[in-house]
């Protein structure tokens, strides 16, 4: 029976390129479909990669921390005719040269384009993907690229990792200990020395010293933990966030849920939560101010013709991920409902895919779930402005009716909405906000499934 070879996947539209972390099967080794076979890590996301078929695993064409681009074969993987005639050969890791393969060792794979331990051309200002025996991967190299840590100081930095890889916490580690070192008084240059110091240099500013002393934990960040920090501090060093607030009457909302909700449930098979509400006059809106649904490139504005709104989860471990409903204009409110619920549980399983996380052009975050009234939310980058909603309370409200202004008891909820106002001015932004909540005051509270 045929070989199957195991290609590197695609982890994202941007992403070209990943390291192998850590080969979970070896050669030899039994493969059920869908098993795990190795762990791979972009500069965004590390993943597990299944295997397509059933087999034995006869070859592997990388080393862990090698660095392999996207569509290249990893692995070779043999179904059960082939898989006895791999394993009874002399040298389970080569590969007979009757099957049209080269036959040499895995530790000197042959492949064009593969990575090998030898230094590598570069860019002047770029990391390479290795120096001498040591390898970097993509999120190493993008941290040392923006800290501009050079290539000396990074192969001077003690790994922690498989081989002595250097890791993401190495890395952190090497930057504070640098900060440290910084001088903490800042030196006073004369006026004409200062203005040879380019703008785009910011002044290293120590970190706080921390006590150890005393009745305190020192708790280490997670993986997806300082992914986030690193993606909120160059959201707020990329964008300057403003944000505007409107309070919005939700009375019929409410009613309505209260009223339709175990029909609904008993219809379609699915919990109905406020927020396929919140996505559905948020889409409507985006298509009334189609500016905002923008990303900016340089001097540049990509205005995206999809709506892909992303809405961010809250996971167990207390982190955060924001998984992305694709085309949301095109689903009706059972559609967003199903859409909503089937990423929301498989976020908080672990379970979701590197695709269903990325391309989103807009976000939603409820703090009203933690009962908070309100929030200022950070830009989720590449985008231009993100919604939180808050906690629906019942308070008092004036209501107009045709006989006069009344006081009456409604449902009553804050939005806010943070963007980049390098591209989106308060006009676009405040009017863009108005008509969320103009479309959410709006909703029948007759409407039928």
């Amino acid at each position: 029976m045929a070989q199957i070879d195991l290609i590197m996947p695609k982890m994202g539209e941007s992403i070209m390129e990943a390291t192998i972390l850590r080969w979970v099967k070896q050669v030899g080794d039994q493969i059920e479909a869908d098993e795990t076979i190795l762990e791979i890590a972009t500069d965004k996301v590390d993943s597990e990669v299944p295997s397509p078929v059933s087999g034995t695993l006869v070859e592997i064409l990388f080393k862990e921390n090698d660095v392999v681009e996207v569509g290249k074969p990893i692995a070779v993987i043999a179904t059960e005719g082939e898989a006895a005639a791999a394993a009874a050969g002399p040298m389970v890791a080569e590969k007979s040269s009757s099957n049209g393969h080269s036959s040499e060792p895995v530790s000197h794979p042959a492949t064009p384009g593969t990575t090998t331990p030898v230094a590598q051309p570069e860019l002047a200002g770029e990391i390479p993907k290795s120096s001498g025996t040591r390898f970097y991967s993509p999120l190493v190299r993008t941290i040392a690229q923006k800290e501009n840590i050079t290539s000396s100081e990074l192969e001077r930095i003690a790994g922690s990792g498989a081989q002595g890889r250097v890791t993401k916490k190495d890395i952190l580690a090497y930057m504070e200990s640098r900060t440290k070192e910084a001088p903490v008084a800042p030196v006073v240059q004369p006026a004409a020395a200062r203005t040879s110091v380019p703008a785009s240099q910011t002044p290293v500013v120590p970190a706080p010293a921390v006590s150890t002393d005393g009745n305190v934990e020192i708790i280490e960040m997670d993986r997806m933990r300082k992914l986030i920090a690193d993606h909120m501090v160059n959201s707020k060093r990329t964008s300057p966030h403003v944000t505007s607030f409107v309070e919005v009457d939700v009375t019929n909302i409410v009613n309505w849920r209260n009223k339709i909700k175990k029909t609904f449930e008993e219809r379609y098979n699915e919990k109905i939560t406020f927020t396929p509400v919140f996505i559905e006059a948020v889409v409507r809106a985006i298509h009334d101010f189609p500016m905002i649904n923008i990303s900016v490139d340089g001097t540049q504005l990509i205005r995206k013709k999809d709506i892909n709104i992303g809405m961010a989860a809250a996971l167990p471990s207390g982190n955060l991920i924001v998984p992305v409903i694709k085309n949301a204009d095109m689903l009706s409110l059972v559609g967003l409902t199903k859409s909503v619920n089937d990423l929301a549980n498989r976020a908080r399983a672990n379970q979701l895919k590197p695709d269903e996380i990325q391309g989103g052009t807009f976000t939603l975050t409820n703090v009203g779930t933690f009962g908070n009234v309100m929030g200022t939310p950070i830009i989720n980058q590449p985008q231009v402005a993100i919604l939180a909603t808050g906690a629906i309370r019942k308070k008092p409200a004036v209501v107009e009716t045709e006989y006069g202004d009344l006081i009456a008891v409604r449902q009553m909820m804050f939005l806010s909405l943070s963007y980049d106002h390098r591209v989106v001015d308060g006009a676009l932004g405040g009017s863009f906000l108005r008509k969320v909540g103009d479309y959410l005051e709006a909703f029948d509270p007759n409407r039928s499934l």
